[in-house]
């Protein structure tokens, strides 16, 4: 497991990227029920996913639900819309 900084591994937050691979234990256990509620979201920052704002961008897909429903009601009112930032 090669990431920036090993502390993160089993630190008790999800983090993405690198430390969220099997080489690394999926950050330590840290990210399986992430990744069982969401098994084809890839983002940087899990975290961000149902934290109550809206994200946008790679976090606002079907794949990471919509932002954990974050996006739902900005989605309802602009549904064409796909800015990175809509909060």
């Amino acid at each position: 497991c090669t990431v920036d900084d090993p502390s993160y591994v089993g630190d008790g937050d999800c983090e993405g990227g690198d430390y969220n691979t099997k080489e690394c234990g999926y950050d330590g256990g840290d990210c399986d029920s992430f990744n069982e509620e969401y098994p084809s979201c890839t983002v940087d920052d899990p975290s961000y996913v149902g934290d109550g704002d809206c994200e946008g961008g790679d976090y606002n897909t079907k794949e990471c639900g919509y932002d954990g429903g974050d996006c739902d009601s900005f989605n309802e009112e602009y549904p064409s819309c796909t800015v990175d930032d809509p909060s």
